[in-house]
């Protein structure tokens, strides 16, 4: 529904063309994806989050070779307990085996630490980079820009629209400015040391 919504919305701004004047709409469009493999403060966060999620997986992994052990051990010594400690035991079993999906869905699920980090990594650099579209969609004096990796269907579009090497280079050189601030702050800093010594 939503891409129908997008595409009538779009079909509707070309028909009203002719009421804009003489310039046509111009439209680009930008692939977020290779935009974030491209930055490289995504990739230092994503990598940061990857070891996290490993961590994750192997603390689960314990917890289910516990469980296994607890099984292997009830099954072991079922023969000697009375029927009220082989379900005392078995409840224990259960709990912790419930306590295991908890962890999963903790750290996995919809609403789990995963979603929530992959947000919390995201929303800066989208942020930034919805930033930077902006710019540059009014300095070329663009009508729409569209995310080709996102839900919307695209069906054809010629590479002269795509802006994302633009953003990409505007994004780049941001990030060398940041930098030489840094040295001439740092350079600073050790004038001002050897100024007072």
């Amino acid at each position: 529904m939503k891409k129908l919504n997008i595409l009538l919305l779009f079909l509707t701004l070309l028909c009203f063309n002719k009421n804009w004047g003489q310039r046509g709409v111009r439209i680009g469009y930008i692939d977020m994806d290779v935009i974030l493999e491209n930055v490289d403060e995504y990739q230092t966060a994503n990598t940061l989050l990857n070891k996290k999620v490993e961590e994750w997986k192997k603390e689960i992994e314990l917890q289910k070779l516990k469980l296994k052990k607890l099984e292997d051990a009830l099954n072991a010594e079922k023969a000697l307990l009375t029927p009220n400690l082989i379900s005392d035991r078995e409840l224990e079993i259960n709990d912790f085996a419930a306590d295991i999906v908890n962890l999963q869905s903790q750290k996995f699920g919809p609403n789990g630490a995963l979603i929530q980090q992959k947000t919390k990594l995201l929303k800066p650099i989208q942020d930034r980079v919805l930033g930077i579209v902006r710019e540059i969609a009014k300095e070329r004096k663009y009508d729409f820009i569209f995310d080709r990796s996102s839900d919307l269907v695209m069906l054809y579009s010629a590479k002269n629209y795509d802006i994302s090497d633009l953003v990409l280079r505007k994004i780049n050189s941001q990030d060398r400015i940041k930098d030489r601030k840094k040295d001439l702050e740092k350079r600073k800093e050790q004038i001002k040391k050897l100024k007072n010594n």
